[in-house]
């Protein structure tokens, strides 16, 4: 029988499942949460969740509820965030200071009977892969009733999928990764701009992973702008399909496609939805292999190392991602050119258009002199 091979230790800090739970509890449309742990867990993703539009409030678990438990004050928030903000769903997310000491979610919740769903997520930080976090808030959902067996099967899938993404080429592939800017923006515009004057044919590809898509769709956008400008045939391609995923993810990919159409940006091709990240790759690595394998070069936004090689391996490859870890494995697979949208996730949360990227603004700029 063969031995499994181990995986790698990481060591530089990755994601939480807490918090994954979090951000999945936003895209089922849940107006308050409640984080039964201490007043500072999970602070800064809890306050940017509240800029799109859902409360995160706290059990403010000290050391006495460490030793003696947090049930009654578990009870007590609960019963405030039902008089206070009247809510039509509500989330309970464990952190690993109440799931250490045994806090049961569920006896909390039949002590005060809400009139409302409660998603109860049994969740700590300590999980190999932060997708655990939201596989534990997705069957909380399922078995509230608010999303079906079907499309719980389908997140999972999904979610194994964006598992094996990272352990092949992203952040889980090695022990550690040093973080790194990547190729400065000025001056791979300017060789963009080169291709494009020569008339060099490109494909232009969004795969980004949920409202990431707001800012990476604004560099897509340039290129096509760009392109048309100085008739450069150039393809378009983008994860937006508004049918599929949970209801913010629908929400976003429509509002996305809709702004890009009326800015005169034409998809030729839509490859998934806005949570099909992980496999969206694989529909554009299709199509690029029955149509367009012999284009010259491709600007991939989002999640680039999402997209098989098999058919852009002998094109020369623009990638932008918001990972600064994402740049060292990205030109291992071949990526040329490899830049960095520092800080863009913080600037996609709370909003409903399209928000300008920083290689965006280089193109659009170095693009008034050609």
């Amino acid at each position: 029988m063969p031995v499994k091979e181990k995986e790698p230790m990481i060591m530089h800090p990755r994601p939480s499942s807490i918090v994954a739970a979090l951000y999945t509890l936003r895209d089922l449309d849940t107006d308050v949460v409640i984080l039964h742990g201490p007043p500072g867990c999970c602070f800064k993703h809890a306050r940017l969740l509240e800029e799109d539009g859902m409360r995160v409030v706290t059990t403010s678990l000290d050391e006495s509820g460490f030793v003696f438990g947090g049930h009654d004050s578990l009870v007590e928030v609960l019963e405030k965030v039902i008089r206070r903000f009247n809510p039509k769903r509500i989330g309970i997310v464990g952190t690993c200071a109440s799931m250490i000491i045994g806090e049961e979610l569920h006896e909390a919740v039949m002590d005060v009977q809400p009139d409302v769903p409660v998603i109860e997520v049994e969740v700590h930080a300590g999980y190999r892969d932060n997708t655990k976090g939201v596989i534990i808030a997705l069957e909380s959902a399922l078995a509230a009733g608010i999303i079906s067996e079907a499309e719980f099967e389908r997140q999972k899938s999904l979610l194994k999928e964006a598992t094996m993404v990272e352990k092949r080429h992203g952040a889980a592939s090695k022990e550690y990764l040093e973080p790194n800017r990547g190729d400065l923006k000025f001056k791979v515009a300017g060789r963009l701009l080169e291709l494009m004057k020569q008339g060099k044919r490109g494909l232009n590809i969004l795969n980004a992973k949920k409202e990431t898509a707001f800012m990476f769709a604004d560099i897509n956008l340039a290129v096509n702008q760009i392109a048309e400008k100085l008739g450069s045939p150039i393809i378009n391609m983008a994860n937006l399909n508004e049918d599929v995923g949970l209801p913010k993810n629908r929400r976003n990919a429509r509002e996305i496609k809709e702004e890009l159409k009326n800015r005169g940006m034409d998809i030729h091709h839509i490859t998934g939805g806005l949570d099909e990240y992980p496999v969206a790759g694989n529909s554009a690595n299709q199509i690029i292999g029955e149509k367009y394998s012999d284009y010259d070069f491709a600007v991939i936004t989002g999640v680039p190392h999402a997209l098989p090689m098999d058919n852009i391996n002998n094109m020369e490859l623009f990638s932008i991602t918001n990972g600064p870890r994402q740049v060292i494995p990205l030109k291992e697979m071949g990526h040329r050119h490899v830049m960095v949208e520092i800080d863009l996730h913080p600037r996609t949360l709370g909003i409903n258009h399209i928000v300008e990227s920083e290689f965006g603004a280089t193109l659009r700029e170095m693009a008034k002199d050609v």
